[in-house]
């Protein structure tokens, strides 16, 4: 899939999915369906807007591409959105980037579509434009509630790693490059890489998680990930992702890791000594052998 800058596009006629698309979601993809083209917008909008309510992130613009391109998508087009941007009229956007800058033929977004100047275009805006086909997609509703970035995010802080991957159609993914540690993790016979959560991403709530790790080379390695704070040690390091590979052996430091959440084994425990928590450890690293083997 082609990855283009709005302001390097060349000029076609395109079938065109419009939004945010943060998560790349079962309802997003019900959006996305049968459009040649994904538009989206990085940073957020929100993020220029209303910083003080900018939502954190559930994708890098990596792992957007990565989703878009996984439903057959041929190209995805990102706006650089900065103040100027969020400027534009309604008006606007439909003139310079549905038309001149895409040449839609048909344009298809959700039914909370909003945009232009403080999201004064609605859905009955694109409609009521003949240069264009609009497609309205309701929004997609799972157990009696519309899924949406805010109910994973929700999901995601309160442990719920199943559902909230349920709703992503896909397993919730972190990435980051492996920092160096007090070495916790090698002393009590666990080495572990130590990734920091990354400012305005969502992180998963405190626990033990069973996953996989995709290292720099491609090479997937079965993984067991802490997420949290080390209550049985005062480090003063804050929040922490660890990840220990199991059948692994070699230096992943300044490596970009690539961890996949796909069980969630505990919550987060403050253990009575140190012995019980290497006894706890051991468990979690068969429980997580046993869901994920690969």
């Amino acid at each position: 899939m082609k990855v283009t800058p709005f302001s390097e596009l060349e000029p076609r006629e395109r079938v065109v999915a419009v939004g945010t698309f943060d998560g790349v979601h079962l309802g997003h993809r019900e959006v996305i369906a049968g459009a040649d083209t994904v538009l989206t917008f990085d940073p957020h909008p929100m993020s220029v807007t209303a910083p003080d309510r900018a939502p954190t992130l559930l994708t890098s613009p990596a792992r957007k591409a990565e989703l878009v391109e996984s439903l057959g998508v041929e190209e995805m087009v990102v706006v650089s959105f900065d103040q100027e941007f969020a400027e534009h009229s309604a008006e606007e956007f439909i003139d310079a980037v549905l038309v001149e800058g895409l040449g839609a033929s048909r344009v298809q977004v959700g039914d909370n579509f909003g945009f232009g100047k403080r999201a004064q275009g609605r859905v009955e805006t694109l409609l009521a434009d003949d240069r264009f086909q609009t497609a309205v997609m309701p929004l997609f509703e799972l157990d009696g509630a519309p899924v949406s970035s805010s109910r994973i995010r929700a999901l995601l802080r309160d442990g719920e790693l199943a559902e909230a991957n349920r709703l992503l159609g896909a397993p919730y993914l972190f990435s980051a490059e492996v920092q160096h540690g007090e070495r916790r993790g090698r002393e009590l016979g666990y080495p572990t890489a130590n990734l920091n959560p990354t400012a305005g991403y969502c992180t998963p709530g405190h626990g033990v998680y069973a996953g996989r790790a995709q290292l720099d080379g491609g090479e997937v390695k079965i993984a067991a990930i802490n997420v949290g704070m080390r209550p049985m040690f005062e480090s003063g390091l804050g929040e922490l992702i660890e990840a220990y590979l199991l059948d692994f052996d070699g230096d992943l430091y300044g490596q970009e890791l690539r961890v996949e959440f796909l069980h969630r084994l505990r919550g987060e425990e403050k253990f009575e000594s140190v012995d019980a928590l290497k006894l706890q450890m051991a468990a979690d690293v068969e429980a997580t052998r046993a869901l994920v083997g690969l």
